[in-house]
């Protein structure tokens, strides 16, 4: 997290939890962006791209660095409300085991189309607390995250749920060897192959833990709806989260907005 230019500390301000039976309700504070602002949007720009790669795509084109993270950035609507979903589902999952290192490979820098959102598993973690030895220690956290920002017939709770089920049944296989695929083609800044070995060629290595978790992001003026009379359906030991955020949509565009106010033309990125 603090490669991202994050104080978890600052961030635990924010955030308040509350463990309901069968679920975790965490609440992102009123005004939460701008209590943390620039530091947040300079935190959302760096999950689509480095500073290096910035400075470096500028002396080889000559654009301006605005123009560069212009063109990483989705356009207002579904895409953006879920990647905003998805990375602050990284964020609050980061804070959460803020004591570790959480390695994150940062899917959304991975995008072929800025337009649409990151391929496989939504939210992908790695805790490997005695690295480079693997250990019974090591997690992995597989998260898939639906977001709901305006009224709708969807319960973004169900889905997420369902889809998980996703994660679990293959997908996240298939998630970690695109990833290393990734990893040997252009290469992953937060990653490495043989992090990634460790949990593609398991059986080589001692018994991790794997966490998968469905996760509803939703605007807090609709949270008593979605929760009303909701009937859950067997979880099959993956974890439930709802993560309440105030006036979702203006929030999101708004961090949206500040990535590009964070980016300084004639210096280096800050």
């Amino acid at each position: 997290m603090r490669d991202l230019g994050l104080d978890p500390e600052s961030f635990i301000g924010v955030v308040t939890s509350s463990q309901q039976s069968d679920y975790l309700v965490v609440r992102m504070s009123a005004g939460f962006a701008a209590k943390l602002s620039p530091d947040l949007g300079i935190a959302f720009r760096r999950c689509y791209v480095t500073d290096g790669a910035i400075d470096q795509r500028v002396t080889e084109t000559g654009a301006t660095r605005r123009e560069i993270v212009e063109v990483k950035l989705p356009d207002r609507g579904s895409v953006m409300a879920g990647d905003f979903g998805e990375i602050l589902t990284s964020l609050v999952q980061a804070v959460e085991d803020h004591q570790s290192e959480l390695l994150d490979p940062r899917k959304w820098r991975l995008k072929n189309d800025r337009t649409k959102a990151a391929p496989r598993s939504d939210v992908v973690q790695f805790v490997l607390p005695e690295w480079p030895e693997a250990s019974a220690n090591d997690r992995l956290i597989c998260s898939e995250v639906k977001t709901k920002s305006t009224k709708g017939e969807h319960s973004p709770i169900l889905q997420a749920i369902t889809d998980s089920e996703k994660d679990s049944d293959g997908r996240l296989i298939k998630t970690l060897v695109w990833l290393r695929e990734r990893a040997l083609d252009t290469g992953l800044e937060t990653v490495s192959v043989g992090q990634l070995d460790r949990f593609i060629k398991a059986v080589d290595y001692p018994a991790a833990t794997h966490e998968f978790r469905a996760v509803a992001v939703v605007c807090a003026d609709l949270i008593e709806s979605e929760l009303k009379d909701i009937e859950l359906p067997d979880l099959e030991g993956r974890a439930l989260m709802v993560l309440v955020v105030p006036d979702l949509k203006d929030t999101y565009e708004s961090v949206y907005d500040s990535i590009l106010e964070t980016v300084a033309d004639g210096s280096s990125t800050p």
